[in-house]
């Protein structure tokens, strides 16, 4: 029989009552998850913290007397919980929320309101939370203090790789995280990169902008037709899928919003499974921290075809979900930890691609 795990418990904080309202009718729904409390400010959220000790925390990050990005950073120094950002994603809300995932938010998601109503983000908002009160935060923060790697100094030539070559990543739950450790480890003229991160729309141009900012190669949002090319780094639009065609003896791009897989869109298994059609055996993946099993499957297509496969350890994990579900069916041919993965990833690409 399988286990019955606790519920996990939620803390709402939020200025509005008409919100903490809308998200708490979100949460309520689900029977993995309870509500134990709401708080209108900062202050409040902190006498509630620690009287009620919950899992996780839901914030928004504008709020009087003190807005949420500070609180966030008082309460990570000295109180530790998983917090969601539940905040509006404006171009200007998600720089915000950007700043909120560097000061130690687990996860964002965008408010109720805009054209999505409560029924329409209650399962997603479920969904992060209990992956925010099942992680474990606290060991990939101690394998990257400094929040980044390094950009290398080594470079790779033009003409160095084939032109069917390509590097496709996935991520959910404590993904860009990931991510800013993994791709600065990783140096100019590589194949293209694709990344699908489980993100809300309008903040995955905020996180490719501040990734592009930190690599030694260019990583910038997709756009429906772009062409892949050495040195390039694409980042799936949050709200959209991403899948590869070919485009002579390379690769281009199709975004569409076709039903969400796994409860997601941008889905990895959709990248993963178009990596297996048009690629094969010319990939090398990597599937990253996340709750669920979204890429598992894509995964497995893609060792079949050939491609060379790897999923992140348990150890450096935020949530362990999607590499589980992954090395279960046995689509991993080598499970590492996150600080491993950038030179996995090179000395796969140096090996001959195989017949």
């Amino acid at each position: 029989m399988k286990p019955v795990l606790p519920k996990v418990r939620v803390l709402i904080v939020d200025d509005s009552a008409l919100a903490r309202r809308a998200i708490r009718d979100a949460l309520s729904g689900d029977a993995e998850i309870e509500v134990v409390g709401d708080a209108r400010d900062a202050y409040v959220a902190r006498d509630q913290i620690l009287a009620l000790r919950p899992d996780v925390v839901t914030l928004d990050l504008e709020m009087p007397r003190m807005d949420g990005l500070t609180f966030l950073k008082i309460l990570q120094e000295h109180h530790p919980v998983p917090v969601v950002v539940v905040s509006s994603l404006t171009p200007a809300g998600s720089a915000k929320a950007m700043e909120a995932l560097n000061a130690g938010a687990l996860d964002v998601i965008g408010k109720p309101g805009g054209g999505r109503s409560v029924g329409e983000i209650a399962r997603e908002l479920a969904f992060h939370v209990k992956a925010a009160g099942r992680s474990r935060r606290s060991r990939v923060r101690a394998l990257q203090p400094s929040g980044a790697a390094q950009p290398p100094s080594t470079a790779f030539g033009p003409g160095r790789f084939s032109p069917r070559r390509v590097i496709v990543i996935g991520a959910s739950t404590g993904g860009v995280e990931a991510l800013r450790y993994l791709l600065p480890s990783l140096p100019d003229g590589l194949p293209p990169i694709v990344v699908v991160q489980h993100i809300p729309a309008n903040f995955s141009r905020i996180m490719a902008e501040h990734l592009d900012a930190l690599c030694a190669f260019t990583v910038r949002e997709a756009q429906h037709g772009d062409e892949l090319r050495p040195g390039l780094c694409l980042v799936a639009p949050g709200d959209f899928h991403l899948a590869l065609g070919r485009a002579g003896l390379g690769y281009r791009v199709r975004l569409t919003q076709s039903p969400p897989v796994h409860h997601c869109r941008p889905s990895v298994d959709i990248l993963f499974r178009s990596a297996a059609e048009q690629a094969g055996e010319h990939a090398v993946a990597a599937l990253l921290t996340g709750m669920g099993v979204d890429g598992a499957h894509g995964l497995q297509l893609l060792r079949t075809a050939g491609a060379r496969t790897l999923a992140e350890a348990e150890e450096s994990c935020v949530v362990f979900g999607m590499p589980q579900a992954a090395i279960k069916l046995d689509a991993a041919e080598q499970v590492v930890p996150l600080p491993q993965i950038p030179q996995a990833i090179l000395k796969m690409l140096s090996q001959p691609v195989r017949k």
